[in-house]
């Protein structure tokens, strides 16, 4: 049976005689939850000029509209195929139904972002670069941040990437990251917070511990998809910098960090959480299987991976925990090398991790591994500059599932 226009639509305008005729469907391309659907518009627009030009989904009957092509259908299920048909509307009514397109399927969108950072001679940076995680390769351009920045911490939802704090600054930044660009301001921390780690949801980001006049405890939180000025959440169970940070849509886990002891008993192997959607102090969670400093963490929705460091020397260490539970890290596997300073970020099966200083030397590399199994970390690619005390996040990571 062919497709009918939408009920409801007619006026007292309406004569069929002077509608427009039928699009020419073009072709369907899946986003985040969306299509971009293309067509040509008639040459017979009837009556009248034609006004609007809209796109339904089938299955879900989701509607799109727009002036021109292409039509973006917003509000689709990922993981669901769908096809798409365009009609023309004008003062006197719809047209007909165009064609339908091949079916496409909507998919959360698989990117991450390497940011800020020094080079070997301590200079902040301001490059922001981004991979597919679902590939390997080495990492494109995306813009740059406000400023150049090192020891910065990041979070971020499947649209929204936030960068913040960093040596000897308050603010934070945001961009689109489905898009490329230059980062935007967003507001500002408390305090200047450098060395700090951030995790998320798809609603609210976290910022833990950092240095501030001193070693700090604080959380503050922030809505994603606003902007404005953190506020506080809580405090760490220990006050610590150079932490890192994972989670899952309802956890946020910290490990790891310098409690400012001393070498070589400067790391804390702390592992501390806190639920993300309410405010309050941080829980005991379990101990790393090594206590170190400058670590990175990323994760799926159920496993936390925390990778490299330093304690009197680098480590390749990866460790392991399940979000939900509590208790002590188990060995995961090693990263390529050994390495500190380096950032990470996650897919739901992938963990990547990027940078870091060995030797007194910063690096561009970039390995992962699959998060879902145990084992050394394999080549991915490399940054667009070598970079150490950056930071990282992604649109999918544990916290956006």
């Amino acid at each position: 049976m062919p497709l009918r226009p939408p009920a409801g639509f007619i006026s007292a305008f309406f004569d069929p005689l002077n509608n427009p005729n039928a699009p020419t469907i073009g072709t369907a391309t899946a986003g985040d939850a969306s299509a971009s659907v293309t067509f040509t518009a008639p040459t017979n627009v009837g009556g009248s000029a034609i006004s609007a030009y809209s796109a339904l989904s089938t299955p879900g009957g989701v509607v799109g509209t727009a002036a021109s092509s292409p039509i973006t259908v917003s509000g689709l299920s990922n993981g669901t195929a769908y096809t798409f048909a365009v009609w023309a509307t004008n003062t006197y009514g719809p047209s007909a139904y165009s064609a339908s397109t091949g079916s496409v399927t909507p998919a959360q969108l698989q990117r991450g972002l390497f940011a800020g950072g020094s080079t070997d001679a301590g200079a902040a940076l301001n490059q922001i670069g981004y991979v597919t995680i679902t590939t390997t390769g080495n990492a494109t351009s995306f813009g740059i941040l406000t400023a150049a920045i090192k020891q910065l911490g990041a979070c971020g939802s499947s649209t929204r990437s936030l960068f913040a704090g960093g040596e000897g600054v308050n603010v934070i930044s945001y961009v689109a990251i489905g898009t490329t660009g230059n980062a935007t301001s967003f507001g500002t921390l408390t305090t200047n917070t450098d060395a700090l780690a951030g995790c998320s949801n798809n609603t609210r980001g976290l910022f833990g511990g950092g240095f501030q006049a001193d070693y700090t405890n604080a959380i503050q939180y922030v809505t994603i998809a606003t902007t404005g000025n953190a506020a506080s959440f809580g405090q760490l169970t220990v006050a610590r910098y150079f932490l890192a940070a994972c989670d899952s849509p309802t956890r946020g886990v910290w490990a790891g960090g310098d409690s400012g002891g001393g070498a070589p008993n400067y790391s804390v192997n702390t592992i501390d959480y806190v639920t993300i959607a309410t405010t309050g102090n941080a829980t005991t969670f379990g101990q790393l299987t090594a206590p170190r400093a400058q670590v990175a963490g990323c994760s799926s929705s159920t496993r936390g991976l925390f990778g490299g460091g330093i304690n009197s020397a680098n480590v390749n260490i990866i460790d392991y925990i399940t979000i939900a539970s509590t208790g002590n890290a188990t060995d995961f596997g090693d990263l390529t090398t050994s390495v500190r300073g380096l950032a990470a970020c996650s897919s739901e099966t992938r963990g990547l991790f990027g940078g870091g200083t060995i030797s007194g030397v910063v690096q561009n590399t970039i390995a992962y591994v699959t998060i879902a199994s145990a084992g050394n970390a394999t080549s991915f690619g490399q940054l667009t500059v070598a970079s150490s005390r950056l930071t990282s996040t992604s649109s999918c990571h544990g916290g956006t599932q």
